[in-house]
């Protein structure tokens, strides 16, 4: 595989990837707005650093030119999300295929995603509801690339419930229906987005997984 390129490296999750995606031996292409703001990211030789704006299908070209696969873990706050992953989301089918990358993972949110009901788990009780907009944006990105015949091959991995920020990785990943209880650590979350990579199994879906031991030998 001649590299990976990943949209919004500076976050937890864009992070995590890059360093799972080292540790693999891929070479790494790290896209952030103000590079100045993460040094520590170019100090693997491993890891190319370029700026990029993930919502601009010229730059998004630009940047994914040569490589194999995309991940796209950015996020801007300043921008509302019903326009910001919308836009990204088209910036990415567009740009990608025109330089022919074949798969694309995106970090997704599980509230948009099935309960064992089927409910929605932004539409459980007790979902607190200063987040529903942001969720309902983000998942509005997934509708553009479900719409956009020429994205891709693509796949939404996202927690089945939260991301866990301090435990210990568990070192293993299990797909699950959404559940507020569920937990999974980034490394393990990238865990999942590069074998996803590397070996598809799943395309054109959005799903939950959760942190798991694997069995042992």
């Amino acid at each position: 595989m001649s590299g990976i390129v990943v949209f919004g490296a500076g976050g937890r999750a864009g992070r995590a990837v890059l360093a799972e995606a080292r540790a693999r031996g891929h070479e790494v292409t790290a896209v952030v707005r103000d590079p100045a703001r993460h040094p520590a990211l170019a100090a693997d030789p491993g890891v190319r650093v370029a700026t990029g704006d993930v919502t601009d299908a010229g730059q998004v070209a630009e940047l994914a030119a040569g490589h194999d696969a995309a991940v796209h873990a950015a996020v801007d706050l300043g921008v509302p999300a019903d326009v910001f992953f919308p836009a990204a989301a088209r910036a990415l089918a567009a740009g990608l295929g025109r330089a022919g990358v074949g798969r694309l993972v995106v970090v997704g949110l599980a509230a948009v995603l099935p309960t064992a009901a089927g409910t929605p788990l932004l539409d459980t009780p007790g979902f607190p509801p200063e987040f529903r907009s942001f969720c309902l944006g983000h998942g509005a990105g997934t509708d553009e690339l479900r719409r956009a015949g020429d994205a891709p091959d693509w796949l939404v991995l996202s927690p089945a419930g939260d991301f866990d920020h301090t435990g210990q990785p568990a070192g293993g990943y299990r797909f699950a229906t959404a559940d507020g209880a569920s937990r999974i650590t980034y490394p393990d979350l990238a865990l999942a987005l590069l074998d996803e990579i590397e070996a598809p199994r799943h395309h054109r879906l959005h799903l939950g997984v959760e942190g798991t031991t694997p069995p042992a030998p």
